[in-house]
């Protein structure tokens, strides 16, 4: 490796990274064939040392080399190395002492983590791995401490309006449970899994008076989350609520599987009237397209039983104006009554769904909430 002379400039290298007494720079190498700068510190001599833990003066042991990766100098890899002095603590032992510029145990600067940081919010991982030269495994330590230091800072308040709810990951094989502040948007906490128990360990960590000054857990139909709920809330009837984006998803599933069952049964005739429809029946009219609205009104008004199905689903999503729980009452259930009459099982079977949940879906409109949010940092934490 060609070396370069030292260059005037550890005044320089002192002054951009912020290097005060009783730290200084030693000396700076570039190597232009490696396209890599490397600043050496050193500490004074006779400088006091102080035990990390507890901070009292400390007596030298010996001393350690290490080295942090930071900001690129223009295009080159910038490298700080020092060698560390370790300090005999009467009460805690031999501990390295604690350097400015970076966090005890990390190989990067505090600089460089901003980076990262600020980088991973704005892109993948692996897209930010290759920009800034490091591995993913390291950018997944760095992002793992600032999350430590974000709890650390945490304070405690009062949650009073909390979502529920699930999300997938490794191509849907496993799962983690979200909770997220609705009045102040954030993760609060990510527990493994979709059970009971990924639920009961967050309430675990609140008090009862905490536990007592929810008002709002807007969650889906998911029994295992229920359950915790009504095991740690109290008057938690009034409190779940189902939301309108779920009951809609059950409702199109149904009306899916509807079409597709009626579709079979039309091509048996040789009737293709329903092939490529599957999105008109799902989609929200408001914001079809005049052909696709045109398309979609000229088929339901035949006697087919996906229109009847799909006149259940867009009924339903008018009952979500109402303000007052008792009109609200009279209109779900003869939504209810009218799935009863007919003879298509899935839209039955979501009508039972509707009744024995209909408390949570009041409580929904009358608190005049919805899961979006949490859906939002589902999407996120999918993309992550």
């Amino acid at each position: 490796m060609r070396i370069l002379e030292p260059m005037h400039d550890r005044d320089l290298y002192s002054t951009i990274l912020g290097i005060r007494p009783p730290w200084f720079v030693d000396d700076v190498k570039v190597s232009a064939s490696d396209e890599e700068v490397r600043v050496h510190l050193a500490i004074d001599t006779d400088a006091g040392l102080r035990c990390p833990l507890c901070d009292a003066a400390s007596p030298r042991y010996d001393a350690r080399h290490r080295s942090w990766r930071h900001l690129d100098t223009c295009q080159f890899r910038t490298i700080l190395e020092a060698d560390v002095p370790r300090v005999q603590c009467a009460e805690h032992g031999v501990h390295l002492v604690k350097v400015p510029w970076a966090e005890p145990g990390s190989r990067f600067t505090a600089l460089f983590e901003c980076l990262a940081i600020d980088w991973m919010k704005e892109a993948s991982i692996s897209a930010v791995a290759r920009r800034l030269r490091v591995s993913w495994d390291q950018l997944e330590v760095i992002r793992f401490r600032a999350v430590r230091r974000g709890l650390a800072r945490r304070k405690p308040e009062t949650l009073r309006r909390i979502g529920v709810d699930e999300t997938s990951f490794q191509k849907r094989h496993e799962y983690v449970t979200i909770v997220s502040d609705l009045d102040r948007p954030r993760v609060i906490h990510v527990g493994d899994d979709r059970d009971q128990s990924s639920l009961d360990y967050f309430f675990e960590t609140l008090s009862e008076e905490e536990r007592a000054a929810i008002e709002v857990v807007a969650l889906d139909m998911w029994e295992p989350y229920i359950r915790s709920i009504r095991e740690h809330v109290p008057d938690a009837s009034k409190k779940i609520c189902f939301d309108k984006f779920h009951v809609a998803m059950h409702l199109g599933n149904a009306v899916d599987k509807v079409r597709r069952q009626e579709h079979r049964e039309l091509l048996g005739r040789g009737d293709s009237r329903l092939k490529g429809t599957k999105h008109l029946w799902l989609q929200n009219p408001d914001n079809m397209s005049e052909p696709r609205w045109k398309r979609l009104k000229a088929i339901s008004r035949c006697s087919l039983r996906v229109a009847r199905a799909w006149a259940v689903k867009e009924t339903a999503m008018t009952l979500w104006d109402y303000s007052r729980r008792g009109w609200a009452r009279r209109a779900w259930t003869t939504l209810v009554r009218w799935t009863r009459r007919f003879r298509m099982e899935p839209v039955r079977v979501v009508g039972r769904m509707i009744e024995s949940h209909l408390e949570g879906i009041l409580n929904a409109i009358v608190h005049n909430v919805t899961s979006a949010l949490s859906e939002s940092f589902n999407a996120t934490i999918q993309w992550i």
